[in-house]
């Protein structure tokens, strides 16, 4: 049986998920964030005639 190469997630870096993490909460409790209606109604207008801009952050 062949060997298979390790995934990509398989080695994860414990010190840069630590400080994703510590940043992705800073984000959302600084109200930086995207509510899921409005990612949701832009990437639904994708390839269309009326394809709207990207939405904004809360701050």
């Amino acid at each position: 049986m062949a060997d298979i190469d390790p995934s990509l997630f398989e080695n994860v870096d414990e010190v840069e998920e630590e400080r994703a993490l510590a940043e992705a909460e800073a984000a959302y409790a600084a109200g930086r964030v995207i509510s899921h209606e409005a990612m949701m109604e832009w990437l639904a207008s994708w390839g269309g005639p009326d394809e709207l801009p990207p939405p904004l952050t809360g701050a």
